[in-house]
Protein backbone atom coordinates (compact mmCIF):
# COMPACT_ATOMS: atom_id res chain seq x y z
CA UNK A 1 0.00 0.00 0.00
CA UNK A 2 1.01 3.63 -0.49
CA UNK A 3 1.74 5.20 3.06
CA UNK A 4 3.45 8.82 3.67
CA UNK A 5 5.66 8.28 6.50
CA UNK A 6 8.25 10.35 8.42
CA UNK A 7 11.61 9.01 7.35
CA UNK A 8 13.73 11.09 9.99
CA UNK A 9 12.80 13.17 12.74
CA UNK A 10 13.89 16.46 10.61
CA UNK A 11 10.25 17.94 10.32
CA UNK A 12 7.36 17.82 7.93
CA UNK A 13 10.46 17.85 4.88
CA UNK A 14 11.35 14.33 6.14
CA UNK A 15 7.64 12.61 5.23
CA UNK A 16 8.05 10.63 2.10
CA UNK A 17 5.48 8.39 0.44
CA UNK A 18 6.24 5.27 -0.47
CA UNK A 19 4.70 1.82 -0.75
CA UNK A 20 4.98 -0.55 2.36
CA UNK A 21 3.73 -3.40 3.89
CA UNK A 22 -0.21 -3.31 4.53
CA UNK A 23 -0.49 -3.06 8.48
CA UNK A 24 -1.66 -6.67 10.48
CA UNK A 25 -3.49 -7.11 13.87
CA UNK A 26 -7.29 -7.17 15.14
CA UNK A 27 -9.75 -4.28 15.05
CA UNK A 28 -11.60 -2.67 11.81
CA UNK A 29 -9.55 -2.82 8.93
CA UNK A 30 -10.71 0.72 6.63
CA UNK A 31 -9.55 1.13 3.27
CA UNK A 32 -9.12 4.72 3.64
CA UNK A 33 -10.44 7.20 1.78
CA UNK A 34 -9.15 10.59 3.59
CA UNK A 35 -6.87 11.39 6.18
CA UNK A 36 -7.05 14.20 8.46
CA UNK A 37 -3.92 16.45 9.59
CA UNK A 38 -3.59 18.19 12.96
CA UNK A 39 -0.93 20.14 14.39
CA UNK A 40 0.08 17.58 16.77
CA UNK A 41 1.53 15.47 13.19
CA UNK A 42 3.68 18.38 12.79
CA UNK A 43 5.13 17.91 16.43
CA UNK A 44 5.62 14.65 15.42
CA UNK A 45 7.50 14.86 12.89
CA UNK A 46 10.28 16.60 15.26
CA UNK A 47 9.75 14.47 18.08
CA UNK A 48 8.78 17.28 19.92
CA UNK A 49 5.32 15.68 20.80
CA UNK A 50 4.02 14.64 24.12
CA UNK A 51 3.90 11.27 22.97
CA UNK A 52 6.75 9.99 20.30
CA UNK A 53 6.92 7.33 17.76
CA UNK A 54 10.23 6.11 16.30
CA UNK A 55 11.30 6.60 12.60
CA UNK A 56 9.80 5.59 10.06
CA UNK A 57 6.12 6.08 10.92
CA UNK A 58 2.64 6.60 9.12
CA UNK A 59 1.46 9.88 10.28
CA UNK A 60 -1.75 11.15 11.07
CA UNK A 61 -4.67 10.08 13.16
CA UNK A 62 -7.95 10.47 11.83
CA UNK A 63 -9.37 9.26 8.82
CA UNK A 64 -12.14 8.11 6.61
CA UNK A 65 -13.03 5.54 4.47
CA UNK A 66 -15.01 2.40 3.94
CA UNK A 67 -14.61 -0.73 6.06
CA UNK A 68 -13.01 -3.59 4.76
CA UNK A 69 -13.78 -6.17 7.52
CA UNK A 70 -14.81 -6.23 11.35
CA UNK A 71 -14.68 -7.98 14.30
CA UNK A 72 -18.35 -9.57 14.65
CA UNK A 73 -19.23 -7.52 17.84
CA UNK A 74 -18.17 -4.23 16.28
CA UNK A 75 -21.01 -1.19 15.92
CA UNK A 76 -19.98 -1.26 12.13
CA UNK A 77 -19.41 -4.28 8.90
CA UNK A 78 -18.21 -4.45 5.56
CA UNK A 79 -19.12 -1.82 3.38
CA UNK A 80 -20.05 0.95 5.71
CA UNK A 81 -18.76 4.79 5.89
CA UNK A 82 -16.79 5.32 8.55
CA UNK A 83 -14.76 7.91 10.20
CA UNK A 84 -12.13 6.86 13.11
CA UNK A 85 -9.13 7.88 15.27
CA UNK A 86 -5.67 5.96 14.69
CA UNK A 87 -4.91 8.25 17.99
CA UNK A 88 -1.27 8.39 16.90
CA UNK A 89 -0.20 7.63 13.50
CA UNK A 90 -1.29 5.25 10.96
CA UNK A 91 -3.79 6.88 9.06
CA UNK A 92 -2.18 8.79 5.88
CA UNK A 93 -1.95 4.92 4.38
CA UNK A 94 -4.49 3.41 2.00
CA UNK A 95 -5.07 0.83 5.11
CA UNK A 96 -5.45 1.48 8.47
CA UNK A 97 -6.29 -1.15 11.59
CA UNK A 98 -8.49 1.30 14.17
CA UNK A 99 -9.78 0.09 17.83
CA UNK A 100 -13.72 -0.89 17.36
CA UNK A 101 -14.12 1.60 19.87
CA UNK A 102 -12.87 4.49 18.01
CA UNK A 103 -14.65 3.52 14.75
CA UNK A 104 -18.36 5.62 14.03
CA UNK A 105 -20.49 5.92 10.98
CA UNK A 106 -19.89 8.61 8.88
CA UNK A 107 -23.34 9.67 7.48
CA UNK A 108 -24.28 9.67 3.57
CA UNK A 109 -24.51 13.73 3.21
CA UNK A 110 -20.82 13.98 4.33
CA UNK A 111 -17.99 13.17 1.67
CA UNK A 112 -15.05 11.60 2.94
CA UNK A 113 -13.04 14.40 2.45
CA UNK A 114 -15.35 16.16 5.06
CA UNK A 115 -15.93 13.25 7.52
CA UNK A 116 -11.67 13.24 7.64
CA UNK A 117 -11.83 16.69 9.03
CA UNK A 118 -14.46 16.04 11.85
CA UNK A 119 -13.05 14.12 14.37
CA UNK A 120 -10.04 15.62 15.72
CA UNK A 121 -11.85 19.32 15.48
CA UNK A 122 -15.69 19.19 16.30
CA UNK A 123 -15.24 16.11 19.07
CA UNK A 124 -12.96 18.49 20.77
CA UNK A 125 -15.10 21.68 20.15
CA UNK A 126 -18.18 19.70 21.06
CA UNK A 127 -16.70 19.04 24.62
CA UNK A 128 -14.88 22.59 25.25
CA UNK A 129 -17.88 24.67 24.15
CA UNK A 130 -21.15 21.89 26.27
CA UNK A 131 -18.58 20.34 29.05
CA UNK A 132 -16.15 22.33 29.55
CA UNK A 133 -17.25 25.94 29.09
CA UNK A 134 -20.84 25.39 29.88
CA UNK A 135 -21.95 27.49 26.58
CA UNK A 136 -25.31 28.83 27.28
CA UNK A 137 -28.46 29.69 24.53
CA UNK A 138 -27.94 33.37 23.93
CA UNK A 139 -23.78 33.57 24.86
CA UNK A 140 -21.07 35.15 22.26
CA UNK A 141 -17.94 33.53 21.58
CA UNK A 142 -14.85 35.07 21.00
CA UNK A 143 -12.94 32.45 18.90
CA UNK A 144 -9.01 32.94 18.50
CA UNK A 145 -6.99 31.15 15.32
CA UNK A 146 -10.28 31.36 13.76
CA UNK A 147 -9.49 30.65 10.47
CA UNK A 148 -7.67 27.23 11.51
CA UNK A 149 -9.08 23.97 12.06
CA UNK A 150 -10.67 24.60 15.65
CA UNK A 151 -11.33 27.75 14.98
CA UNK A 152 -13.52 27.09 11.73
CA UNK A 153 -15.18 23.83 14.00
CA UNK A 154 -16.35 26.33 16.95
CA UNK A 155 -17.35 28.98 14.11
CA UNK A 156 -19.69 26.09 12.86
CA UNK A 157 -20.46 24.16 15.81
CA UNK A 158 -21.25 26.90 18.40
CA UNK A 159 -24.28 28.77 17.12
CA UNK A 160 -26.15 25.39 16.53
CA UNK A 161 -25.11 24.86 20.41
CA UNK A 162 -26.64 27.70 21.25
CA UNK A 163 -24.49 31.21 20.46
CA UNK A 164 -26.46 33.80 19.49
CA UNK A 165 -23.23 35.92 18.03
CA UNK A 166 -19.15 34.51 17.07
CA UNK A 167 -16.46 36.90 16.85
CA UNK A 168 -13.29 35.77 14.85
CA UNK A 169 -9.56 36.83 15.48
CA UNK A 170 -7.50 36.22 12.84
CA UNK A 171 -3.98 37.82 11.89
CA UNK A 172 -4.66 38.56 8.23
CA UNK A 173 -7.47 40.05 5.95
CA UNK A 174 -7.63 36.38 4.02
CA UNK A 175 -8.07 34.64 6.65
CA UNK A 176 -10.99 36.90 7.03
CA UNK A 177 -12.52 35.63 4.43
CA UNK A 178 -12.30 32.11 5.45
CA UNK A 179 -13.94 33.12 9.23
CA UNK A 180 -16.40 34.38 7.38
CA UNK A 181 -17.50 31.63 4.96
CA UNK A 182 -17.41 29.59 8.38
CA UNK A 183 -20.34 30.96 9.94
CA UNK A 184 -18.73 34.31 11.87
CA UNK A 185 -20.70 36.95 13.05
CA UNK A 186 -18.02 39.41 12.88
CA UNK A 187 -14.39 39.22 11.75
CA UNK A 188 -11.77 41.14 13.61
CA UNK A 189 -8.00 41.29 12.80
CA UNK A 190 -5.56 40.10 15.65
CA UNK A 191 -3.63 43.31 16.25
CA UNK A 192 -5.77 45.35 18.61
CA UNK A 193 -8.65 42.56 19.14
CA UNK A 194 -9.12 43.45 22.94
CA UNK A 195 -10.18 47.39 21.85
CA UNK A 196 -12.47 45.70 18.92
CA UNK A 197 -14.11 43.40 20.92
CA UNK A 198 -14.94 45.97 23.57
CA UNK A 199 -16.50 48.19 20.69
CA UNK A 200 -18.41 45.44 18.91
CA UNK A 201 -19.83 44.41 22.55
CA UNK A 202 -20.85 47.46 23.75
CA UNK A 203 -17.92 47.52 26.24
CA UNK A 204 -19.70 44.07 28.19
CA UNK A 205 -16.82 41.61 26.49
CA UNK A 206 -17.59 37.99 25.35
CA UNK A 207 -18.76 35.18 27.52
CA UNK A 208 -16.50 32.77 26.23
CA UNK A 209 -12.96 32.35 24.29
CA UNK A 210 -12.13 29.43 22.62
CA UNK A 211 -8.51 30.01 22.59
CA UNK A 212 -6.52 26.97 20.83
CA UNK A 213 -3.37 29.72 19.90
CA UNK A 214 -1.96 30.91 23.54
CA UNK A 215 0.90 32.70 23.59
CA UNK A 216 0.69 36.71 24.02
CA UNK A 217 -3.13 37.11 23.25
CA UNK A 218 -3.52 35.44 26.60
CA UNK A 219 -4.04 38.32 28.71
CA UNK A 220 -6.06 40.47 26.19
CA UNK A 221 -8.19 37.44 25.78
CA UNK A 222 -8.66 37.31 29.36
CA UNK A 223 -9.62 41.11 29.20
CA UNK A 224 -12.26 40.56 26.71
CA UNK A 225 -14.44 38.47 29.20
CA UNK A 226 -17.79 39.40 30.36
CA UNK A 227 -18.30 38.85 34.35
CA UNK A 228 -18.45 35.18 34.50
CA UNK A 229 -16.76 34.49 31.56
CA UNK A 230 -15.11 31.27 30.59
CA UNK A 231 -11.36 31.45 28.49
CA UNK A 232 -11.31 27.77 27.34
CA UNK A 233 -7.65 26.92 26.80
CA UNK A 234 -7.76 24.16 23.75
CA UNK A 235 -3.94 24.91 22.56
CA UNK A 236 -1.10 26.45 22.06
CA UNK A 237 -0.50 27.23 17.84
CA UNK A 238 1.36 30.34 18.88
CA UNK A 239 4.45 28.29 20.43
CA UNK A 240 4.32 29.98 24.11
CA UNK A 241 2.43 28.71 26.89
CA UNK A 242 0.80 31.37 28.63
CA UNK A 243 0.52 32.36 32.59
CA UNK A 244 -2.02 33.50 34.20
CA UNK A 245 -2.65 36.42 37.11
CA UNK A 246 -4.57 34.98 39.20
CA UNK A 247 -5.70 38.50 40.35
CA UNK A 248 -7.42 39.00 36.78
CA UNK A 249 -9.45 35.83 38.10
CA UNK A 250 -11.09 37.60 40.67
CA UNK A 251 -11.28 41.05 39.18
CA UNK A 252 -14.64 39.68 37.28
CA UNK A 253 -15.15 36.62 38.50
CA UNK A 254 -13.98 34.78 35.18
CA UNK A 255 -12.58 30.98 34.98
CA UNK A 256 -9.62 29.71 32.57
CA UNK A 257 -10.38 26.10 31.56
CA UNK A 258 -8.30 23.45 30.16
CA UNK A 259 -9.57 21.23 27.51
CA UNK A 260 -8.47 17.67 27.68
CA UNK A 261 -10.54 16.23 25.12
CA UNK A 262 -8.04 13.47 24.48
CA UNK A 263 -7.19 13.05 28.62
CA UNK A 264 -11.09 13.05 29.09
CA UNK A 265 -11.87 10.37 26.52
CA UNK A 266 -9.10 8.22 28.05
CA UNK A 267 -10.52 8.45 31.95
CA UNK A 268 -14.44 8.53 30.74
CA UNK A 269 -15.56 5.27 28.61
CA UNK A 270 -18.28 5.79 26.18
CA UNK A 271 -17.07 9.26 26.04
CA UNK A 272 -16.00 9.29 22.34
CA UNK A 273 -19.22 7.22 21.49
CA UNK A 274 -21.76 9.89 23.46
CA UNK A 275 -19.72 12.74 21.94
CA UNK A 276 -20.02 11.54 18.40
CA UNK A 277 -23.65 10.10 18.22
CA UNK A 278 -24.41 13.97 19.27
CA UNK A 279 -22.11 15.24 15.85
CA UNK A 280 -23.63 12.52 13.98
CA UNK A 281 -27.07 13.59 14.56
CA UNK A 282 -26.49 17.15 13.27
CA UNK A 283 -24.52 16.12 10.90
CA UNK A 284 -27.53 14.05 9.17
CA UNK A 285 -29.96 16.00 9.68
CA UNK A 286 -28.27 19.48 8.09
CA UNK A 287 -28.18 21.71 11.21
CA UNK A 288 -24.53 21.43 11.38
CA UNK A 289 -23.28 21.90 7.88
CA UNK A 290 -20.58 19.75 7.30
CA UNK A 291 -16.66 21.45 7.10
CA UNK A 292 -14.98 22.52 4.34
CA UNK A 293 -11.30 21.17 4.24
CA UNK A 294 -8.44 22.28 2.63
CA UNK A 295 -7.50 19.34 0.41
CA UNK A 296 -4.08 17.55 -0.85
CA UNK A 297 -3.39 14.64 -2.57
CA UNK A 298 -1.05 11.85 -0.95
CA UNK A 299 1.80 12.99 -2.67
CA UNK A 300 1.75 16.24 -1.12
CA UNK A 301 1.29 14.73 2.71
CA UNK A 302 4.62 16.97 3.73
CA UNK A 303 3.11 20.26 2.15
CA UNK A 304 0.17 19.73 4.35
CA UNK A 305 1.58 18.92 7.57
CA UNK A 306 3.97 21.92 6.79
CA UNK A 307 0.70 24.23 6.57
CA UNK A 308 0.04 23.50 9.99
CA UNK A 309 3.71 23.92 11.16
CA UNK A 310 4.02 27.28 9.28
CA UNK A 311 0.38 28.46 10.08
CA UNK A 312 -0.88 28.97 6.57
CA UNK A 313 -3.38 26.45 6.99
CA UNK A 314 -6.62 27.69 5.52
CA UNK A 315 -9.26 25.86 7.70
CA UNK A 316 -8.71 22.02 8.27
CA UNK A 317 -6.63 20.19 5.89
CA UNK A 318 -7.34 17.11 4.77
CA UNK A 319 -4.96 14.59 2.55
CA UNK A 320 -6.79 12.53 -0.04
CA UNK A 321 -6.05 9.48 -0.06
CA UNK A 322 -7.74 7.65 -2.74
Amino acid sequence: MRAARVMRLEGPDAIEVSEIDEPSGDGVVVDVHAAGVAFPDALLSRGLYQYKLEPPFVVGAEISGVVRSAPTDSQVQPGDRVVGLTMIGGAMAETAILDPQRVFKLPDNVSFEAGAGLLFNDLTVFFALSVRGRLQQGETVLVQGAAGGIGTSTLRIAPVLGAARTIAVVGTQDKAEIATAAGASDVVLADGFKDAVKELTGGRGVDIVMDPVGGDRFTDSLRCLAPAGRLLVVGFTGGEIPTVKVNRLLLNNVDVVGVGWGAWGLTHPGALEEQWACIEKLLASGRLPEPDPEVYPLEAAAAAVASLENRTAKGKVVVRIR
